[in-house]
């Protein structure tokens, strides 16, 4: 212990700054865990899928038909809230959201967990982590409306 206050006395700059991180880790933290935003990885995803989780696209229409995962129903993150109404029937069950990077799915999913879905979640990295770790994309479109 008095080596370690003595480090303390010695460099005072480093050990505010490793102060300064620890505190900015655990606000980072605790941050993510009040907002209730989830992600989740491809294997999770999977898992869910096979449970009968309602997959989300909240791409472009482009960028669906040239690939989305499995029976993933197209939803563009701009309509989410006027179809919020059309998805209740979900509220209780898992509903999982994706994009290009995972950044627009997070937030869209911070909108229903507020929105009361209980079991939202994100797929962490979207679709790039998806096609990275070589999971399988269907091409073209689905004939289902997001809210069926």
């Amino acid at each position: 212990m008095p080596r370690l206050l003595a480090y303390i006395a010695h460099h005072p700059w480093l050990t505010a700054g490793t102060a300064l991180v620890a505190v900015a880790v655990l606000a980072y933290e605790l941050r993510l865990r009040t907002t209730g935003a989830i992600a989740v990885g491809s294997t999770e995803v999977v898992r869910l899928m096979n449970q009968g989780a309602l997959l989300i696209d909240l791409r472009t229409k482009e960028a669906y038909d040239a690939g989305h995962i499995g029976e993933a129903r197209h939803l563009p993150v701009e309509q989410l809230d006027a179809e919020l109404e059309s998805l209740k029937k979900w509220r209780e069950k898992p509903v999982i959201l994706y994009c290009d990077s995972g950044v627009r799915s997070a937030a869209a999913t911070r909108k229903l967990l507020k929105a009361g879905f209980a079991q939202a979640v994100s797929l962490d990295g979207g679709v790039l982590a998806w096609s990275r770790d070589n999971l399988p994309l269907v091409k073209g479109a689905v004939a289902k409306k997001a809210g069926a």
